[in-house]
């Protein structure tokens, strides 16, 4: 009877450790390649129903028998019903304003030159499409903003579903600020996109009378809540963080990097109306970060977030245009829904290391 040998030489380790991972690359890709298979058929498929007029020709009961038809000669097939045919072309009627890309993609299905031409369109499942679709209507803007956040935060169909019922499209970018005058061209447009307006504060569970410190310790006891709320990339460096400036202690409320900027954001954050003084206080904050923290040659420029409960926004435009310092200005909601689910958006541990090193 032979008995199982556990080999210890290293080589051999690392040989079947090797094995595994060329095994799950190989998984992913097929599934990838799989997908975007599907999505290429579909494609088609709706194309034809639009560009052959077949409700026109044969009347609109006409999907209705295709369906019958299509599963008849192709048993055990899924994604022939009815409905499904009719999201195909909606799928078309969608994205036909990118009809040369897709062409492209059509005529070699799987190269990553197509996929990225594509905006990700390929890369994810047909069932997130048809949600995305719902709710997009006929905005291919708002469709492809929530396929590129799929992409990057590795949304599952239910956490899509909850992130497009909080309103993320209509909010994204949507901060006063003064970046285009206090950033460089190519920082201004991405730091823009970061922020949002209002945010989302109501996983805070806050319902009774607040005040500032209870406010950010909800904050912060649901930190990962919050990191997703300000988005991808953003990674928690302190609370009521102390700075010393010449022989005055100064603290400030959040402090933050981000990683796709590569620079800190000095977080703000009032209980109440927006005033001019607010501005002064954050944009005295950036610059002392500037001085203090910022690396020459790693970080760029800090920027400065302040989150009120309600402004006024002519004042606030009006403090922005009068600050040198690289400011946005929003608001903070309790009432609306949040999504249960935020896994894969925050940076990993090694991509903070990574950018931040060993302060």
């Amino acid at each position: 009877m032979n008995k199982s040998v556990s080999i210890l030489d290293k080589e051999y380790k690392e040989w079947v450790k090797d094995l595994a991972l060329r095994y799950r690359s190989s998984q992913i890709k097929a599934a990838v390649k799989v997908n975007a298979e599907l999505l290429r058929y579909n494609w088609l498929l709706g194309r034809d129903i639009v560009e052959m007029n077949v409700e026109q020709r044969w009347g609109e009961s006409v999907i209705t028998q295709l369906s019958k038809d299509l599963r008849h000669v192709l048993p055990g097939v899924q994604g022939l019903s009815k409905s499904n045919i009719y999201y195909c072309k909606k799928f078309y009627l969608l994205y036909n304003k990118e009809e040369q890309l897709f062409q492209q993609a059509v005529g070699k299905i799987g190269s990553e030159a197509s996929f990225q031409q594509l905006a990700g369109i390929f890369e994810i499942p047909w069932g997130h499409h048809c949600v995305i679709m719902d709710k997009a209507k006929d905005n291919i803007d708002k469709a492809l903003f929530y396929v590129r956040q799929t992409i990057e935060n590795g949304w599952s169909r239910a956490m899509l579903l909850n992130f497009i019922g909080t309103d993320m499209y209509e909010r994204q970018g949507k901060a006063l600020t003064n970046f285009k005058h206090t950033l460089p061209d190519v920082n201004s447009e991405l730091a823009q996109e970061m922020t949002r307006d209002p945010y989302n504060f109501a996983f805070t569970g806050i319902t009774k009378p607040y005040n500032e410190r209870i406010l950010k310790d909800a904050l912060l006891h649901n930190i990962t809540r919050f990191l997703t709320e300000l988005g991808t990339g953003f990674a928690y460096v302190g609370k009521e963080y102390r700075l010393q400036v010449g022989e005055t202690e100064n603290f400030i409320d959040l402090l933050f990097y981000n990683l796709n900027l590569s620079c800190y954001v000095v977080i703000e954050v009032k209980i109440g109306k927006f005033t001019f003084n607010d501005v002064g206080q954050l944009g005295g904050y950036v610059v002392a970060c500037n001085h203090i923290l910022r690396k020459e040659g790693r970080d760029n420029p800090t920027i400065g977030l302040l989150i009120c409960k309600e402004k006024d926004r002519i004042q606030a435009q009006y403090a922005l245009e009068s600050s040198s310092q690289p400011i946005g200005i929003s608001e903070y909601d309790l009432e609306r829904f949040y999504p249960e689910k935020i896994e894969g958006t925050m940076p990993t541990i090694e991509e903070l290391e990574s950018s931040l090193g060993d302060e």
